[in-house]
């Protein structure tokens, strides 16, 4: 089992916050949840979803990670937060999280694969998706797959992009 730390992006943790799930985070990462400060500024302009961010730091449930400049994950999160010509555009969230998994030998949580796939495979990234995360609760037995498709259904209600209509499709793809 990993103890590596994951640092989630605004649409991985969302998609729980919305349907009220983040619970399976606690759960299947307990002391491992970190928010990059740029998440949580994100986070702040829904004020449900910094009110349910707010509960799970004051909570300890999850930290908020910042970082600081003139660091080697400065260095990485404004390379990729202000890129050259040519290069994808992401959010500062996404390049937050990805600089603090590089640097720091954690766990990418974001579910922008689009956007990320490229520093993904760059940086030899750790990743998790909604999906995976939905998957390994499954596997842990925290939900049943009818369990999982009513979050899924809920979740995609929500506008989160997930890769599959069902969480049932999903677990048979693999």
């Amino acid at each position: 089992m990993s103890t590596k730390l994951l640092y989630f992006d605004t649409d991985c943790i969302s998609a729980f916050f919305w349907v009220k799930c983040e619970w399976l985070l606690d759960t299947l990462y307990p002391g491992r949840l970190m928010l990059p400060r740029e998440t949580y500024s994100e986070l702040s302009r829904v004020p449900h979803l910094q009110t349910q961010a707010d509960i799970m730091l004051s909570s300890g449930r999850i930290q908020i990670e910042n970082i600081e400049i003139g660091t080697e994950e400065y260095s990485l999160f404004d390379n990729l937060s202000n890129p050259n010509q040519g290069q994808i555009i992401i959010g500062k969230g996404e390049a937050a999280c990805i600089a603090l998994a590089k640097i720091r030998n954690g766990i990418l949580a974001s579910n922008n694969m689009r956007d990320i796939i490229f520093h993904i495979h760059k940086f030899k990234l750790e990743y998790k998706t909604t999906a995976i995360i939905m998957k390994e609760a499954f596997e842990a037995g925290l939900i049943t797959d009818n369990d999982g498709n009513l979050l899924w259904s809920k979740m995609l209600a929500r506008k989160r992009k997930l890769p599959f209509p069902t969480f049932t499709d999903y677990l048979n793809s693999l």
